[in-house]
């Protein structure tokens, strides 16, 4: 009976979640899995999951399957619509609706639920239920029936996606996309899921099944299914996992410790499978290491960075990474490409080599921004979001399958390469005659027999065994490479969302200014200030001062989040420290002021991700987790920091305070789940150093003086550059002490400072190494 059915789902959801994050997990977003603070909401909404059960038992048993019937084309709502995976539905026979009044409205008129499915362009499973329920006719009758059908993009409208989360967390254990929500009228949910199949499938329901039930249960007890939405509501809405209170010291110390716990000495990482990169928490490590001569927290660091690029989630022929790994051991990705994975862990493996100076991290770094630059770069110079993880089959346009252009028969690898050069080949990365992908890696079995290339042996391992010399070993692997690669160009490509998010690029271009004085790549500098022009020109207005998120098609729509302008503004100062160029620092400093004027809470501090432009949305968060990406507050927290060493603007320090200590409580209980955040923290704490370079910008000594700051992992630092002329002027007007710093004896100069004193100015470069290497004496 469909009754025990739910009964089981909803009071026993684990057990079926386990399924179900599984499979969401093949699919590309990151899992939610429920954060200790957010537990208590749980067991509050507990009363959530007994209401819906009274509420669809009601609703009778399902009847049988639907058959498949032929694929007939319509035209919905969507049709207008910029974002592609918007538009991938816009052909279904479901009569979808954008998320606006439109259908609000009709839904109120009606009296129907609204059926809210949110998802994103290269989302594996948003694909298959796209292809297996959206466009059968039979489906789509009973959500035109009985529903107003709403799509959302959630990479354009983050806020949507972030109030519904919540309900999934609260209800299920966990969530992922597509994220599947029925609403009342008045958008407040009473029952969600993710992916659900064309039929049932076990103990997970499929989707006519909840559909019909649904329906009947909103008519034949339609005031309790009200009264279940409106009490969750109330409960969500009064939840908040932020309690103001000063951050304790010790909170440094208890991140640390947690990561430790749940770090993978064998494989890396952290966690078990799936594995997700998370570089905000290697950002942290990386500073905690420095900040207490903690040699476990790089060893971590390095261990799984090391990890990462050996495995197949790193793009062995085309550089880059893919979203994460489906197992332990980092070989078989999920594999789709993501823009904030790329900008993140570009700057991972730069900070990484700038501790070690290890070659091997400076190139994946390289390899991470070509790949970007080759294949993500838009006409307009900005940046596309994303690859898609399914592509055509080679052979076979008219099917699709993940990772299809990435992986390799034996076969396939020995026609190209010969008898000659394949052994060795196959011994370094992997190559089995049967392939090498384990069937819990391979659901839907369309990666059978096939390779996922991995560094399964090093160079000098490879040509040991084969008892050849390490360089000729190293120039026949690197040969027999681009011959795939160029092989793998021919193939279908993955399809390529062009949607150009202003928050992504802001992360891209901070990893391309870094970058570029690092690894001394003039090219990284010219492509941050391209896709920096490009958001000007297109995602910004000079007459409101403000910004859109999205790009596309020659149109910018949707206001601004909090995230575009906090990862802009971050993307901004760094596009200065790496230029120089003032028109960058004034545009940051004036995006900042907007940025306070429309997000900041001045009751409680900290920011709201989104500003009350959108009346439907049930409430506003400030968002605090630090996951796939970083939190926008802790990104706004870091920012505000920068700007006052650069500004000496007080305001900037006190809303660092404020922002800090507003996630104070959360901070103190669960540290490990804000790594970004404990990042600002530790900088607030920390000596900030201001290091000033006087000299003529493009000279051959000043660039040799700033070389002596690039080449160093100094993150509590600012660099800027006295030019000695109008722009020295104009940075003194916000920051006076550095009127008088001046070149010594006509050679670029150094000014080391420590929270504005200064050390005796320098022209010696062996000297200024000194000064950068030695530890802060103040505190």
């Amino acid at each position: 009976m469909f009754e025990s059915w739910m009964r089981q789902w909803l009071s026993t959801s684990k057990a079926v979640w386990d399924k179900v994050e599984y499979e969401t997990s093949q699919e590309g977003a990151p899992i939610l899995n429920v954060s200790r603070q957010f537990r208590a909401c749980i067991v509050n909404c507990a009363y959530v999951a007994a209401a819906a059960v009274a509420i669809l038992t009601l609703a009778g048993t399902a009847t049988g399957r639907e058959n498949a019937p032929p694929t007939i084309k319509y035209t919905n709502h969507l049709i207008h619509e910029k974002s592609p995976y918007l538009l991938l539905h816009a052909h279904n026979p479901v009569d979808w609706y954008p998320w606006g009044e439109e259908a609000f409205a009709k839904a109120r008129r009606e009296n129907k639920p609204i059926f809210l499915s949110v998802g994103y362009y290269t989302c594996h499973w948003c694909h298959v239920m796209e292809r297996e329920s959206y466009s059968k006719p039979q489906i789509a009758a009973i959500l035109n029936r009985d529903f107003v059908a709403i799509k959302v993009d959630r990479e354009e409208r983050p806020d949507v996606d972030g109030v519904y989360i919540r309900f999934l967390e609260a209800t299920t254990g966990g969530a992922g996309w597509p994220m599947n929500v029925f609403l009342t009228p008045d958008l407040k949910p009473f029952l969600g899921g993710t992916y659900f199949p064309p039929a049932d499938r076990g103990t997970l329901p499929g989707l006519p099944s909840v559909l019909k039930n649904v329906a009947a249960a909103w008519r034949r007890d339609h005031e309790k299914v009200l009264g279940t939405a409106d009490k969750l509501t109330q409960q969500l809405s009064a939840y908040s996992g932020e309690t103001v209170a000063t951050v304790e010291p010790s909170a440094l110390q208890a991140a640390y410790s947690e990561m430790r716990s749940d770090y993978d000495a064998t494989n890396g990482g952290f966690g078990g499978a799936p594995k997700f990169p998370r570089p905000v928490a290697l950002e942290y490590l990386m500073r905690y290491s420095l900040r207490e001569k903690n040699n476990d927290a790089l060893d971590m660091t390095l261990h799984t960075l090391d990890a990462m690029a050996r495995g197949g989630m790193h793009d062995q022929l085309g550089g880059g990474f893919h979203r994460y790994a489906t197992d332990l051991t980092w070989r078989v990705p999920h594999f789709e490409k993501m823009l904030y994975d790329e900008a993140q862990l570009a700057l991972a493996y730069l900070h990484a080599f700038q501790i070690t100076h290890n070659d091997s991290y400076a190139a994946t770094t390289r390899d991470t921004l070509d790949f970007v630059l080759r294949e993500m770069q838009s006409p307009e110079g900005g940046f596309h979001s994303a690859l898609d993880a399914d592509s055509p089959l080679p052979g076979n346009n008219a099917q699709s399958g993940e990772g299809a252009y990435y992986i390799w028969s034996a076969v396939e690898v020995s026609k190209l390469l010969g008898k000659a050069d394949t052994p060795a080949f196959e011994y370094r990365y992997g190559v089995q005659p049967d392939g090498n992908v384990a069937a819990a890696q391979d659901i839907e079995g369309k990666m059978r027999g096939m390779n996922v290339l991995y560094q399964q042996h090093s160079v000098a391992e490879t040509a040991s065994y084969f008892k050849t010399a390490d360089q000729a070993m190293g120039q026949q692997l690197e040969r027999n490479r681009k011959q795939l690669l160029r092989a793998r160009t021919q193939r279908p490509r993955p399809p390529v969302d062009t949607k150009v998010i202003t928050a992504w690029n802001g992360m891209l271009i901070s990893a391309l200014a870094r970058s570029s004085q690092v690894l001394h790549e003039p090219r990284y500098l010219e492509a941050a200030q391209r896709a920096g022009s490009m958001i000007k020109t297109h995602l910004y207005s000079s007459v409101t001062g403000r910004l859109k998120r999205r790009y596309r098609l020659g149109a910018a729509e949707v206001d601004g989040f909090l995230s575009d302008y906090a990862n802009l503004v971050q993307g901004l100062l760094d596009l200065y420290e790496a230029s120089f160029d003032l028109r960058w620092l004034d545009w940051a400093l004036q995006l900042q002021r907007t940025q306070d004027s429309l997000f900041w809470d001045n009751k409680q501090g900290g920011y709201f991700t989104t500003f009350t432009s959108d009346e439907h949305l049930l409430w506003k968060d400030r968002e605090a987790y630090d996951g796939a990406e970083p939190s926008p507050n802790s990104v706004a927290a870091m920012n505000l920091l920068r700007i006052w060493q650069m500004t000496e603007d007080d305001t900037a320090r006190e809303r660092v305070m404020k922002t800090i200590s507003t996630f104070g409580g959360q901070l103190n209980k669960t540290p490990e789940t804000m790594p970004a955040m404990m990042s600002a923290y530790d900088a607030l704490t920390s000596v900030q150093r201001q290091i000033v370079i006087a000299g003529a910008p493009q000279a051959a000594d000043t660039r040799q003086m700033l070389d002596l700051v690039w080449q160093r992992y100094l993150p509590n630092s600012i660099l800027m550059l006295a030019d000695q002329g109008t722009g020295q002027e104009e940075l003194a007007h916000r920051l006076p002490f550095i009127a008088t710093m001046r070149s010594k004896n006509g050679k670029a100069t150094a000014y080391v400072c420590q929270n504005y004193i200064c050390n005796l100015p320098s022209s010696d470069s062996k000297v200024v190494a000194h000064l950068l290497d030695s530890e802060p004496t103040m505190k």
